[in-house]
């Protein structure tokens, strides 16, 4: 495969956010090191087979590592999502990461590490809003065995001022619906089939909601959101956020 490595324009956008100051003789090129990690989440190999044009692989992954420590990556995706978010309507939605073998053995437990016995196995959730033209701008993560309505009011906290919540019927329940109604939010929400009055929606609104699914299979095609290697939610997290930042904000 191809080597990645970061255009002008998006390194503009990245540089200006960039920790300033840093130690060490000889430093890595951070555009250079930074590409080096984007291959990776790209292609999906281990840290150390990154290819040498890139620098030291133990380099790269380093400094990947330190930074999500510090939650620089989140905060540089959030950064790029002030510049430019728009936001009438916003849809939430959750998808499934397989948690491969490796990612097993963090401190604390596949719990605290957001690990969790689904349908499919040991999964992870990563939960997500997006505007209206589809792109995501605030995530999170939970085992895969949380339901979407629970995980929801902790992620909308983040949602800021929106008219519309387009959401699927997972996220049915009349709690949600009057917080959201409080809030002064219209819930495009249809409701299960178990319910004894049908709920009325906006169903040409709802169309729209296809696009976070287009979303989600969008950051997929980076290998390691796919696929989950990571032992630290953290840094899995901190990997999500850059594949959102490289597909929808640069």
């Amino acid at each position: 495969m191809a080597l990645f490595w970061l255009s002008d324009e998006a390194w503009a956008a990245i540089e200006p956010h960039l920790p300033k100051n840093q130690p060490g003789a000889r430093r890595v090129d951070d555009r250079r090191v930074i590409s080096g990690i984007v291959h990776v989440l790209k292609v999906g190999c281990r840290w150390c087979d990154c290819p040498a044009d890139y620098g030291p692989s133990t380099t790269i992954y380093n400094r990947f590592n330190r930074w999500s420590r510090r939650g620089f990556w989140l905060k540089l995706l959030d950064a790029l999502v002030d510049a430019g978010v728009v936001k009438k309507s916003t849809a939430i939605d959750s998808t499934y990461i397989k948690a491969q073998r490796a990612a097993f053995g963090g401190k604390g437990g596949g719990q605290i590490q957001a690990i969790g016995r689904s349908r499919g196995g040991w999964t992870t959730k990563v939960h997500a809003l997006t505007d209206v033209i589809g792109r995501p701008y605030a995530l999170m993560l939970t085992a895969g065995n949380v339901s979407d309505v629970k995980a929801a009011p902790a992620l909308l906290e983040r949602a800021g001022r929106m008219r519309y919540l387009l959401a699927d019927k997972g996220y049915d329940a009349d709690r949600l619906r009057r917080s959201l109604r409080d809030a002064g939010v219209v819930p495009v929400i249809p409701g299960r089939r178990n319910r004894k009055r049908a709920i009325r929606y906006d169903k040409d609104r709802y169309r729209g909601r296809h696009l976070i699914e287009n979303a989600f299979c969008r950051l997929k095609d980076f290998r390691r959101v796919a696929t989950r290697y990571d032992k630290l939610a953290a840094n899995f997290l901190s990997g999500v956020a850059i594949a959102t930042a490289l597909a929808f904000w640069l």
